[in-house]
């Protein structure tokens, strides 16, 4: 039996600290632009400072944590301009990676999709449709191959989340129909085969979310200064 050195130790805490805080950030546990202590951190997920600053860098990797030179660290925050520009990337670069994936959107993937658009409808609250939500689009973006598109797009979606999260509490049943239906839409293009109308509905559904997200600018809190 090998050895467990200190640095394969490190290593094993810096990723569970980064899947308990990730997952946190993504639940909405911490809001946007909220200081992270990495002492804070040691103690609840029980890591020395060097596991966890690495954790930190591996989430500011994925578009979740701001590192800031000498002063610490924050949960990442945008402005609604800047909201506004990953939505527009996301409108272009979605449909992309949804090409990239056909290949890999079989039958039972297909089948898969059409359960969680059902279950969507069902939510019982905005934890549950929004991971529901992102499990359903993830479950499209099959292309692990792809060289930067498909992490990017998670970083994308990353940045996003708190204000997909505060947006979608604020959406009225009438939206809410259009966006069930949008997912219907998709599997429906995808069962027939009809890579050119999915690209449409992903790209459709996204910039909907952007036009409205830009009608509440009040959900995009002014940006701590002690992040610039």
């Amino acid at each position: 039996m090998s050895a467990i050195t200190p640095t394969t130790r490190d290593g094993a805490a810096s990723a569970r600290i980064a899947e308990s805080l990730r997952r946190a950030i993504l639940s909405g546990e911490h809001e946007p632009g909220e200081r992270i202590v990495q002492e804070d951190l040691a103690e609840r997920y029980g890591g020395s400072r060097i596991p966890v600053r690495e954790a930190l860098r591996q989430l500011e990797t994925e578009g979740l944590v701001r590192l800031v030179a000498n002063t610490g660290a924050w949960v990442q925050s945008l402005t609604l301009a800047q909201c506004s520009e990953v939505y527009q990337t996301r409108e272009r670069l979605e449909p992309l990676l949804l090409r990239h994936s056909a290949e890999y959107l079989t039958d039972d993937v297909i089948q898969t999709l059409h359960g969680l658009a059902q279950r969507m409808e069902n939510a019982e609250d905005i934890e549950e449709f929004l991971e529901l939500d992102r499990q359903f689009h993830f479950a499209t973006y099959r292309a692990e191959g792809t060289y930067v598109l498909r992490d990017l797009v998670t970083r994308l979606w990353n940045t996003t989340q708190p204000y997909r999260r505060a947006y979608t509490g604020l959406v009225d049943d009438e939206h809410m129909r259009i966006f069930h239906d949008d997912h219907h839409m998709l599997v429906s293009a995808l069962r027939d085969g009809d890579m050119k109308l999915a690209e449409q509905v992903v790209a459709i559904h996204i910039r909907r979310t952007r036009v409205n997200l830009e009608r509440h600018p009040e959900i995009f809190p002014s940006p701590n200064p002690n992040q610039e």
